[in-house]
């Protein structure tokens, strides 16, 4: 019982980590970014090519890396996405291809296999009731909640994070208050890439940077905003838990490889019986027909 209790909080945050970019940029922008988990294992090469190749200090690699793919992001819906703003096939289509691209590049560039790996950033272990949790695993939670509260204090108290959330809740109105929606847009799929990279540099320890990951880390933040309702971070949060429990007791019970399972079933239910989501603010079939 105590191991589902702090793996399944490990998890969650995990998960929440991974979800919150995405959850970002559609609430800000209404584009559901899907070069998402392109842009975590772009950090992750990042970051190695600057600490193993270019030998720089590890936490400079990853500030680097972070700041890198931030604009790498900016730059997509700068120069793509704001060409299909407010079509959403289009939206989807566009940032899809361009996360495709990214991590077929680096497939066909040669980083492929299990070579390429991140230091953790503390080694050891220690006994919390009974259940051995690596130190690692257990900054990853506290660097979650930094996360989660950072997210949360610079959207109430910065004039940027004022902003956002003035987009976040009512385009229309935030443009009549001279806010220009497309430099919004710009920031915050700058800012959400960064969130991405920030999980990357946080999780890819716990394994090896492969190709497939990105994929798997957009599965699981789709997941998460559906469940937890497009739009609403609050709802990403409470999702990841959902989540996140649910997909440690799988695995404890019937085996790994039924982990993302949970995540597509997640999606499939929601859809069916809450197609808004926990949180979010879009109508539901009733209302719409």
């Amino acid at each position: 019982m105590m191991d589902i209790l702090v793996y399944g909080t490990v998890n969650s945050i995990s998960l929440a980590l991974m979800a919150l970019g995405f959850a970002l940029v559609y609430g800000i922008s209404r584009v559901a970014n899907f070069a998402h988990g392109a842009l975590y294992v772009v950090t992750g090469f990042l970051t190695w090519t600057l600490f193993r190749a270019a030998e720089l200090n590890y936490v400079l690699s990853i500030l680097l890396a972070m700041v890198m793919t931030g604009l790498i992001g900016a730059a997509i819906y700068q120069f793509f996405l704001i060409r299909v703003r407010g079509m959403s096939i289009s939206e989807i289509i566009a940032s899809y291809a361009i996360g495709l691209a990214i991590l077929e590049g680096f497939r066909w560039g040669g980083f492929k296999g299990m070579t390429y790996t991140l230091p953790t950033f503390m080694q050891g272990s220690v006994i919390l009731a009974g259940t051995p949790v690596d130190y690692h695993r257990l900054l990853v939670v506290l660097i979650g909640v930094g996360v989660v509260a950072f997210l949360w204090l610079f959207t109430h108290y910065t004039r940027i994070g004022l902003a956002l959330r003035g987009m976040a809740q009512d385009e229309r109105a935030a443009l009549m208050l001279g806010i220009d929606s497309d430099l919004m847009a710009v920031v915050a799929m700058g800012f959400g890439s960064m969130l991405a990279g920030l999980s990357a540099v946080v999780l890819l320890p716990l394994g090896n940077i492969v190709v497939e990951k990105g994929y798997d880390v957009l599965i699981q933040a789709i997941a998460v905003c559906i469940v937890g309702g497009l739009g609403s971070w609050a709802g990403a949060v409470v999702a990841a838990f959902i989540i996140g429990y649910a997909q440690i007791m799988t695995v404890m019970w019937w085996g790994a490889h039924y982990q993302m399972v949970v995540a597509l079933l997640a999606i499939i239910v929601t859809l069916i019986l809450r197609p808004s989501g926990l949180f979010g603010r879009q109508k539901e079939l009733e209302e719409r027909v």
